[in-house]
C-alpha cells in the first residue's frame, strides 16, 4: 500500500479512483465493510482503492482542550488500514488551512480533480468540510457535476450496539474490553516499549514488564487478562493498569506479570503489544503486600483457567 502525507506527493493522473475519506480511528467493523466495499469495487472497474484520513486527528486541533485520545494512533491505524487490501492512502496533515477549506472546494479539489474519484463511500452520518458543513446530501449534489457516484452505507449494529469509534472509545474507557472485541473484529491492543518499572514485580510477585509511557487510550484502571507480545515472543499476562495504590501514591503504569516467564533480553527499543481479552476486576489497595501477592495468584489463577477454556494460543 503506498502512502502519500502530502497532496503534493500524489502524482497528476493519479486517479480513476475508488475514494472513502474519513477518521478510521479503530478501523472498526463498520469501517472494514465499507473499505471491503471500496476495495472489491476497485478491482471490479480497474480503479485505485483510496483512502482519504488526517493527521492529527481534526479533533485535537478544532477542540485541543477535549484531550482526545486515539484507539488506534498512527501506525496501528496504517497497518490495519493496509490490511484491507487498499493500494494507497492520502495522510493529510490536518492544520488550521485545511481545516477551513469548504466541502465543495474538498470535493472539487481533492476527491475530484487530485484522486480522479469515481465513486465516494461514506457511512450515513459522514461531515466534511469547514464547520462539517459537508454531508452525503451535498455528495449526491456534487455528483453530476464531478462524474462520480456517492454509495451510503447504514448504521451497523452488532448485539444491539452501535458499532462507531465513540462506542468503541466508551467501552474501552469503561473496561469492557471483551464487548470491544466484537466491535472491533479483533481483541483491542496497544503498542509501546519496555519502561522502567520500580522492582515490585520481581522482588515481591511474579516476574513483571512495565510499559513506557503511553499517551493515547487505555481501558480503565484495572486487572485484565491480556497477551503481551515483546519482541517475538508471546507470554500469556495478567495486567494492572492504573496507580499501584498498596505501595503508595506513585505515577500511572501498565504493569504485565508474565506467565510461564523465561529470561528475555531487552532493550528500550524492544516492541510491547499488550492485547487486553478480559478484566478481572477494578484496581485496589491491599493492606499488606502479602495481601497482594495472594490475589495477584488468584487473578492468575483464573487467567490460566481463560486461557485453558478458551483454547487461546499466542498467534490466535
Amino acid at each position: 500500500m503506498k502512502i502519500f502525507h502530502h497532496l503534493k506527493e500524489v502524482h497528476d493522473g493519479f486517479g480513476p479512483s475508488i475514494v472513502s475519506v474519513g477518521n478510521f480511528d479503530g478501523v472498526h467493523l463498520a469501517h472494514q465493510a465499507v473499505l471491503k466495499k471500496v476495495v472489491e469495487r476497485a478491482r471490479q472497474t480497474g480503479c485505485k482503492a483510496v483512502v482519504v484520513t488526517f493527521d492529527p486527528h481534526p479533533m485535537r486541533i478544532l477542540r485541543p482542550d477535549s484531550d482526545l485520545k486515539l484507539i488506534t494512533p498512527g501506525e496501528t491505524r496504517t497497518r490495519l488500514l493496509a490490511e484491507t487490501g487498499l493500494d494507497a492512502v492520502v495522510l493529510l496533515p490536518f492544520t488550521r488551512d485545511l481545516s477551513v477549506m469548504s466541502a465543495h472546494h474538498f470535493v472539487e479539489q481533492i476527491l475530484a480533480a487530485k484522486l480522479g474519484a469515481r465513486e465516494i463511500h461514506e457511512g450515513f452520518n459522514f461531515h466534511f468540510g469547514h464547520k462539517a458543513k459537508g454531508d452525503v446530501h451535498l455528495l449526491h449534489e456534487l455528483a453530476p457535476r464531478f462524474g462520480f457516484e456517492v454509495k451510503v452505507y447504514p448504521e451497523m449494529r452488532i448485539r444491539g450496539t452501535t458499532v462507531s469509534s465513540s462506542e468503541v472509545r466508551r467501552l474501552i474507557q469503561a473496561g469492557d474490553v471483551s464487548r470491544v472485541r466484537h466491535l472491533l473484529g479483533r481483541v483491542f491492543s496497544i503498542r509501546s516499549s519496555p519502561g522502567r518499572g520500580r522492582g515490585y514485580g520481581h522482588k515481591y510477585t511474579v516476574p513483571t514488564i512495565n510499559l513506557s509511557r503511553y499517551d493515547e487510550l487505555v481501558p480503565q484502571n484495572g486487572v485484565y487478562i491480556t497477551r503481551s507480545r515483546i519482541g517475538d515472543e508471546c507470554f500469556d499476562s495478567v495486567t494492572n493498569v492504573g496507580v499501584r495504590p498498596t505501595f503508595g501514591p506513585d505515577s500511572f503504569a501498565i504493569e504485565s506479570h508474565l506467565l510461564n516467564f523465561h529470561p528475555i533480553e531487552l532493550t528500550a527499543d524492544t516492541p510491547v503489544e499488550l492485547s487486553f481479552l478480559e478484566r478481572i476486576r477494578p484496581e485496589m489497595k491491599f493492606p499488606t503486600v502479602e495481601a497482594l501477592r495472594e490475589q495477584i495468584s488468584r487473578d492468575v489463577h483464573k487467567s490460566r483457567r481463560l486461557f485453558h477454556l478458551l483454547k487461546l494460543h499466542c498467534g490466535d
